[in-house]
């Protein structure tokens, strides 16, 4: 026997062990894994199993969010900030919240909403570039500056460019410098942090289409001719080449890589009438063209000049007037009646979502410019906003 008051055993006191707090758990083997090879498990995970995984805890909602693993999803995705060739348009927005918006584009989830109304029916032509949107309306280029919220774009311009006696036919904006053809004939260029502009005459009727790149414009006219200007020290305003054409001119680009090769034709099957409304380069050798036939055309011009790799048909018979892509996967149309807006999967052959935007009054979408979360689209007398993060 023991001694009275000797301690007795813990089995001894019936289970006094089990009555001990409990310890913590100890840690998962998959935490001694280094990262890269946590990394590497999870890049075989899809959207979805990403998504569940980052559900768990807050360690693996850190890891499954890193940009690297969702940036293989994101270039399969529709405007997601990636390019063809993988160059990120969006830097700076993590991978992952793209991939969701993504979603919303293919799906046609959206907000829509009027941002800007005038009284006057125009032709309207816009661009973006970063925080402003740059707009056409009649003989003046006005710059807004789009809403830090995403809500849309403050009402009141923040800056005026003028110096067209008629209405801006269009414009482009390139390294800070706007370069715009008007209905007076003329060609008129704005540095936009300056006041520098210059001024000249080009050709004797309207000048319906404009590019500018590394000192060089080029325009084209009603009047059949388009023209190759200089921007040269001393040589300012002077034509260089001029291309006599058998028809008007809606529509011209230069090539990224300014070659200096002159594209003359683009296919030879068009019908009569078939005019060429807008051109779009995703690379130096691909580009997408659209008109009046209701036809999407993707040219390769390393493979032929003469007919395009794939075409898509406008399913309402209407011409395009406008078109845009993200370099990848998507494509973004204007048609000619009631404000329809389309978008499209290249590795489809059908228009995967459209967007009514006219009012009563049947108006063209004459211009549309996008990011990877809202689209707008000028009509004859309104700027519409489709709004993808907010559905």
């Amino acid at each position: 026997m023991g001694r009275k008051g000797s301690p007795r055993s813990p089995q001894a006191e019936g289970g006094s062990r089990a009555a001990s707090p409990p310890s913590s758990s100890p840690p998962s083997p998959l935490w001694a894994l280094p990262e890269e090879l946590l990394l590497l498990i999870c890049s075989y995970l899809d959207a979805q199993a990403l998504g569940r995984l980052g559900q768990v805890c807050r360690r693996l909602r850190f890891l499954s969010s890193r940009d690297l693993l969702w940036r293989r999803i994101a270039r399969g995705c529709l405007n997601s900030g990636f390019t063809q060739l993988g160059t990120d348009l969006a830097a700076g927005i993590p991978v992952k919240e793209r991939v969701k918006v993504s979603q919303n584009w293919r799906h046609g989830r959206c907000r829509r909403e009027t941002v800007l109304k005038w009284k006057r029916n125009l032709m309207p032509w816009m661009e973006l570039d970063g925080e402003y949107l740059y707009l056409s309306q009649a003989e003046n280029i006005q710059a807004y500056r789009l809403c830090s919220d995403g809500t849309g774009l403050q009402r009141h311009p923040q800056a005026i460019f003028s110096g067209h006696q008629e209405d801006v036919c269009r414009f482009v904006l390139v390294n800070s410098h706007i370069v715009s053809g008007g209905g007076d004939g003329n060609i008129v260029l704005h540095k936009i942090h300056g006041s520098y502009s210059v001024k000249f005459s080009a050709h004797e009727q309207e000048v319906n289409c404009v590019d500018f790149q590394g000192g060089l414009i080029v325009s084209g006219s009603r009047d059949r001719t388009a023209k190759v200007w200089s921007l040269s020290a001393g040589r300012v305003g002077q034509c260089l080449h001029t291309v006599q054409t058998e028809d008007r001119v809606w529509s011209i680009a230069i090539s990224p890589l300014l070659s200096g090769q002159l594209l003359t034709c683009l296919g030879t099957d068009f019908h009569r009438g078939a005019g060429v409304l807008d051109v779009f380069y995703e690379t130096p050798s691909l580009l997408l063209s659209c008109g009046y036939d209701t036809y999407i055309r993707y040219w390769d011009i390393r493979t032929s000049t003469r007919k395009c790799v794939q075409e898509w048909e406008e399913p309402h018979d209407s011409a395009l007037y406008c078109i845009r892509s993200d370099k990848n996967h998507m494509i973004a149309s204007g048609s000619s009646y009631y404000g329809v807006v389309r978008l499209w999967d290249k590795r489809q052959t059908r228009c995967l979502q459209s967007f009514h935007l006219s009012s009563p009054t049947s108006s063209p979408v004459y211009c549309l410019r996008f990011s990877t979360t809202h689209l707008y689209a000028a009509l004859a007398s309104a700027l519409h906003v489709l709004d993808f993060t907010a559905p």
